[in-house]
């Protein structure tokens, strides 16, 4: 069974249709997203090589996944460590509020360099 190529004419020139194949539907979340953003602007050919060969969408979910586990258990740990609790949230909430953003953002940068930029 041989395989129908057809053409479209733009300008002085016939260029064949070509069409990616479906992908999966998967919800990428923020961290996937910056990824792709980092891919297409740094490494386009690597965002190329997954996109033509249907291997971006789920890349970008494994990404995302990771990040989003590392983030959440390095946001724990520190809170742990620097003993901010549900008692200071009690006690204090602007102080369990200062040091909660301290911590997100320390977890934040981390992940970053670790999945978004490597």
């Amino acid at each position: 069974m041989a395989t129908k190529i057809t053409y479209t004419q733009q300008g002085d020139y016939l260029l064949p249709d070509l069409k990616l194949p479906e992908q999966p539907t998967v919800k990428i979340g923020i961290w996937g997203k910056r990824h792709l953003r980092y891919l297409k602007n740094h490494h386009p050919i690597i965002y190329t090589n997954l996109l033509t060969s249907c291997k971006l969408t789920v890349y970008l979910a494994d990404i995302d996944k990771q990040a989003e586990d590392m983030f959440f258990r390095l946001v724990k740990q520190f809170a742990e460590k620097e003993g901010v609790t549900e008692k200071l949230k009690a006690d204090n909430q602007m102080l369990w509020v200062q040091r909660m953003n301290n911590i997100r953002n320390q977890a934040e940068e981390i992940v970053n360099n670790e999945y978004m930029y490597s």
